[in-house]
């Protein structure tokens, strides 16, 4: 009997990643939207399910597929959050993730977000677009192998972040509770308030562990950061505070901030909004007025094409095993 899979949220541009890299033939399903509630129902029939970020996975959902005979309720994402482990594990689901893709996406991601706001790139090409090719004084900018970049978060992200501007000829410094010894060949580490001190450009690549690091990127922490720094979060929005961060784009504290993510953000991210009185929060409302000064992407670091073929074939490979073998390596349960 052939497998049948539901995947969802699945772009129109990945679809042919789906269907190219489905060597076991599996039966897809491929649903555009995210995963809600009201349209769990299109798993009806699957043996499978397959979700990505922001797809809701509570226990409402988890209920009405185990219902129906799904056993697997995997994800292709890094982070499961969005997955009531708990409930999965009371009604006896098989729950997997992935490890690890491509570090480059996310990085490269950093990276550009970290250079634009350096050279200034998206307010003088808004400039250009209004029929002002004057040079005025914000569009002067220091090279980035005059800067010193600080890396909050030394994992394969972090660090592969780190090789592409120390390739640039900047200065790279680290700070990790924990170093490792190939993190340790490419950055020099620091403490963490040195680090922010000494820095004109501060990337965050560190997990997010609910009620212990929410809100790091504070007043406090920004305080402590080099006048006029660039701050970048591809990490996690429940890191941040985007009042904090807001107040200081406006004081001139901080020169840019660039982010991939956003606290609450399946309130925003995935969705098309009329008019921006539209968006459902104030602060965010304010961070959209202050481009290019600020730069937001709807979480799109892993939307490249070799983290998605690593994230759908490692999704693939974790059904196969537990089919073929009963084991599950990439559990979460």
């Amino acid at each position: 009997m052939t497998l049948k899979v539901t995947c969802y949220g699945v772009r129109p541009n990945e679809v042919p990643f789906f269907e190219a890299l489905n060597k076991y033939g599996y039966e897809l399903n491929l649903v555009e939207a995210l995963t809600t509630h009201e349209n769990a129902d299109a798993a009806k029939g699957s043996d499978a399910i397959i979700l990505r970020g922001n797809c809701v996975a509570d226990r409402e959902n988890l209920e009405k597929w185990a219902s129906w005979g799904i056993q697997y309720v995997f994800t292709r994402t890094v982070g499961f959050n969005h997955i009531d482990k708990e409930a999965a594990a009371a009604l006896g689901l098989k729950v997997a993730y992935v490890p690890g893709y491509s570090p480059n996406a996310i990085a490269e991601l950093s990276l550009t977000l970290a250079m634009d706001l350096l050279r200034h790139v998206s307010y003088t090409v808004n400039q250009t677009r209004q029929l002002n090719f004057k040079v005025d004084a914000t569009m002067f900018s220091k090279e980035i192998r005059n800067c010193k970049v600080g890396i909050i978060g030394t994992g394969r992200i972090g660090v592969t972040e780190a090789q592409l501007f120390k390739g640039l000829g900047a200065t790279v410094y680290g700070y990790d509770v924990f170093q490792s010894e190939y993190a340790k060949s490419v950055v020099e580490f620091l403490e963490l308030d040195d680090l922010l001190a000494t820095c004109d450009i501060v990337s965050l690549h560190v997990p997010y562990f609910k009620g212990q690091n929410d809100k790091m990127v504070n007043a406090e922490f920004i305080s402590k950061m080099k006048d006029g720094a660039i701050l970048i979060n591809t990490a996690r929005g429940e890191l941040q505070d985007n009042e904090a961060i807001v107040a200081a784009i406006k004081s001139g504290k901080l020169d840019g901030f660039g982010a991939d993510v956003l606290p609450n953000e399946t309130a925003f991210f995935f969705k098309e909004f009329a008019s921006k009185e539209d968006i459902p929060d104030a602060t965010v409302r304010e961070m959209i007025d202050l481009y290019p000064k600020i730069l937001l992407t709807p979480h799109v670091g892993s939307n490249t094409d070799e983290a998605l073929s690593n994230m759908i074939e490692t999704s693939y490979d974790n059904l196969n095993e537990v089919l073929t073998t009963g084991q599950l390596t990439n559990s979460v349960l």
